[in-house]
């Protein structure tokens, strides 16, 4: 069984159609990428996958059960996580701190939290800062930071919204290399939308790609490069 499926999807704002009959699958234990050009509508998917937005029609199912139009509250204690394309964490808090948040409502001991938090900055060599403020670390080392607080939770599947945009080349590989690794050594399932298709064939095992609202393709990475629709709506020649 999928642990994502996506059926029909529609969204509209207004009289403007931003997701027009998408659909496709996620499988359990897989980096599944999504890509496509600007204004394709990758962005507006996740916020309606994971609650920020309503369905206008179509259907979503996580583990087998339909959370279309949930709340994002609900959504997230189903085991399904986020991350945005600008990173949001709290500047005036260290980065300890901003890795504890997610434990507020949950029954674990602030050593247990703490004790995970550590390891999670560690696995992301940003354990060295935990004492730091989030306002002093660079915007590279703030994504990571995110992701490392998303993974505090213990998600099911994580949707990573541009991971690699505007962060350099070493963290480009450190943050692909956590990927592979908490999908290799725990089973975690990704979902990730970029433009960078370089570090989509490095990190992916299934790409969908969206244009002007649609799914037009979807294979390995070997085989959305070859597609002529995908090479005439998103790679341009």
């Amino acid at each position: 069984m999928a642990l994502l499926e996506v059926d029909n999807l529609v969204k509209r704002f207004g009289g403007v159609v931003v997701l027009d009959g998408v659909s496709f699958q996620v499988e359990p234990g897989r980096i599944h990428g999504l890509i496509g050009p600007n204004g394709a509508g990758k962005t507006t998917l996740f916020n309606v996958i994971n609650g920020i937005y309503s369905v206008t029609s179509g259907r979503i199912r996580f583990k087998g059960r339909d959370i279309t139009n949930s709340s994002v509250s609900r959504i997230a204690g189903l085991g399904l996580g986020r991350t945005f394309q600008v990173a949001r964490v709290f500047n005036e808090m260290t980065l300890l701190e901003n890795m504890l948040v997610p434990m507020i409502p949950r029954r674990l001991s602030h050593r247990q939290a703490t004790e995970r938090a550590l390891e999670l900055l560690d696995l992301a060599k940003l354990a060295d800062l935990r004492h730091h403020l989030a306002v002093e670390i660079s915007g590279g080392q703030k994504k990571l930071l995110e992701f490392m607080r998303t993974m505090m939770a213990d998600p099911d599947l994580v949707l990573l919204d541009e991971p690699f945009n505007g962060i350099n080349p070493a963290l480009v590989e450190r943050l692909i290399a956590i990927a592979q690794r908490l999908n290799r050594e725990q089973g975690k399932t990704f979902l990730l939308i970029s433009h960078e298709m370089p570090h989509v064939g490095e990190l992916c095992e299934t790409v969908t790609v969206l244009a002007a609202g649609k799914d037009i393709a979807r294979g390995t990475p070997e085989e959305v490069r070859a597609d002529p629709l995908v090479i005439e709506a998103y790679l341009g020649h």
